[in-house]
């Protein structure tokens, strides 16, 4: 692709633990993402929030149920402040809002900054200042705030600074979807509402959108009240009159794919799902991946540097691990496994036995992900622990404050591994952030994922333990369907039901049947195979490592958005 800059907007970039402005998967891409560009040359920018109170640190009362606890950290500690300021109205009001940038250097040099927007000025009202204090605020008016902020001061700060040559303006997810009402708004002089189809058309050109969910409660949308109040009459008149509203309100997920000349879901099924709950607009998918060098083990690291050169510069290299031989593998593996143990002990005080099947169960706790399937029965867990080995189990993840049922599902896990305690060995690690997700996903022997189908867009934490050799066993949702080779990179729970059978969330019969078939799979396949044939068990290992770890990166998702999605873009004259 030519010179020209992508820039990338998402309301959260994981950057590492010590810049506590993320919650979860959709950060962890963003980063991923970046600093894939910066290994690959791509010449991108990211733009994103600072959060001085961010997302909250999680602890648990003496029954096992979530405490949110407040943040402390300093932005100048880690972030480099810049004296460049923009404004832009919000609620009636003129807000100033300022930048700190921080610079990922990729493995060949290059660079990318991504700047972290602020709105703790002294010159703006205490209000004001806390529109960057914390992420996913639950009250409405407050996260419209932040996404105009986001949308609006963005492209902005970006002219500011110097980016003018500008290709794409990339949109993970709804929160940015205000950025081409910017760039629509600058072209037209603040007159949205006498915009053509040819000056819509001409923002298209330049827009790329990214859906992450298939959940509707996940796709924000604000009553037009609600919109009215902070973006102002005018402008949401102007809305109105080019028909990008949905039924009046502002549906952030329905304004980015109006303004985008190129829309995907992040995995092929996903795309088909999205397709089916926005019929009216074209949807492609570009399959999710991770940053490789982020995310695998030392141990395993080291592994990659004695047998495939250049593995940080070329991920597909990792294909060549089909013929790493098995015992180094495995020695990695348990090296890994040993780092883990190491970590429960310091943290949880807990156990593990380093000879034991150990499954991780590690995202965000919510109803459909159904994070507590594995001990839903009880009775059938100690049974199959009884007929087919020992297992023990390392879970962790957040619940939303706001999300009641995923708090309560944390609750039922630490209550199962309470009951359970004298059978199977279940630990709860809090505060589940960067740097424990690289222990997790590189440690455990298994990684199991069950959602309801088809709620998981994607389910990245997969891929990242199919680096270091780690295999799943999956529901056949998200990125699974593509990466599942049954009995070579993982194992499967249940049958593929396609992208048109929609199960409903928390019915009875639906969980129980995908936890008998759970039960079987570990008792009669997954354990058999783990102490019955430790060099098939490591095999597999080796072939999520070659077949999924060489294809599911960032490397390569980067370089099919600059193939596809920023075509329009940087065609002759675009």
């Amino acid at each position: 692709m030519s010179n020209r800059t992508i820039a990338y907007f998402s309301m959260e970039i994981a950057i590492g633990d010590e810049i506590p402005g993320f919650s979860g998967g959709l950060g962890v891409l963003a980063g991923d993402y970046l600093r894939s560009a910066s290994d690959l040359g791509v010449p991108a920018v990211g733009v994103t929030l600072v959060y001085h109170r961010s997302f909250f640190r999680q602890d648990f009362d003496e029954e096992g149920r979530q405490i949110e606890l407040p943040v402390r950290w300093a932005p100048a500690d880690h972030l480099e402040r810049l004296d460049t300021q923009v404004k832009i109205t919000l609620a009636g009001r003129t807000v100033v809002v300022g930048a700190w940038q921080r610079v990922l250097t990729g493995v060949g040099g290059g660079t990318v900054p991504v700047y972290f927007l602020d709105t703790q000025l002294p010159e703006n009202d205490p209000e004001d200042q806390a529109i960057t204090d914390r992420l996913y605020t639950g009250v409405a008016a407050e996260r419209l705030s932040q996404e105009t902020v986001l949308g609006l001061a963005g492209p902005a700060m970006l002219r500011e600074l110097g980016h003018t040559n500008i290709a794409s303006y990339h949109q993970n997810e709804g929160h940015a979807s205000l950025v081409p009402v910017s760039l629509l708004s600058e072209a037209l002089e603040g007159r949205v509402g006498d915009a053509t189809p040819e000056d819509i058309e001409a923002v298209r050109d330049h827009c790329v959108f990214t859906t992450h969910t298939p959940v509707p409660a996940g796709h924000d949308r604000f009553t037009p009240e609600v919109a009215t109040e902070i973006l102002g009459r005018e402008l949401m008149a102007g809305l109105t009159k080019i028909g990008c509203l949905d039924k009046g309100a502002l549906n952030m997920t329905v304004l980015g794919m109006f303004f985008a000349g190129f829309i995907n879901g992040v995995a092929q099924r996903h795309g088909a799902v999205s397709q089916a709950m926005f019929p009216q607009y074209e949807i492609d998918a570009i399959t999710n991946g991770v940053h490789v060098p982020t995310w695998v083990a030392p141990s395993t690291a080291r592994l990659f540097d004695r047998h495939l050169a250049r593995w940080r510069h070329d991920n597909t290299m990792l294909r060549y691990a089909s013929v790493i031989p098995l015992e180094e593998i495995q020695a990695a593996q348990a090296e890994a496994k040993l780092v883990l143990i190491d970590e429960v002990a310091r943290s949880h005080g807990a156990t593990l036995d380093p000879d034991v099947l150990t499954i991780g169960v590690a995202r965000r706790a919510t109803p459909y992900k159904r994070n507590d399937l594995l001990l839903s029965q009880p009775d059938e867990l100690r049974a199959l622990v009884e007929r087919a080995g020992p297992i023990q189990v390392v879970y962790s993840g957040k619940a939303h404050p706001l999300d009641k049922p995923g708090k309560e599902l944390i609750a039922r896990v630490t209550a199962a591994a309470r009951d359970l305690a004298d059978d199977v060995t279940v630990v709860y690690l809090q505060n589940y952030g960067m740097g424990l997700a690289a222990l997790l996903v590189a440690g455990v022997d298994v990684w199991l994922n069950n959602p309801v189908a088809p709620h998981e867009a994607s389910g990245t934490s997969g891929m990242k333990a199919a680096i270091n050799g780690v295999p799943s066993l999956s529901v056949l949702d998200g990125w699974w369907v593509e990466g599942h080779v049954e009995g070579v990179t993982g194992w499967a729970i249940g049958r593929d039901l396609g992208p048109d059978v929609e199960l409903p969330i928390g019915d009875p019969e639906v969980d129980g049947a995908d936890a008998a078939e759970l039960y079987r799979m570990l008792g009669d396949v997954v354990a058999p195979l783990y102490y019955g044939d430790p060099d098939g068990f490591t095999a597999v290992r080796r072939g999520a490592m070659a077949l999924n770890g060489s294809f599911f990166t960032t490397q390569r998702m980067v370089a099919e958005y600059a193939a596809r999605a920023y075509r329009r873009a940087i065609r002759p004259g675009g």
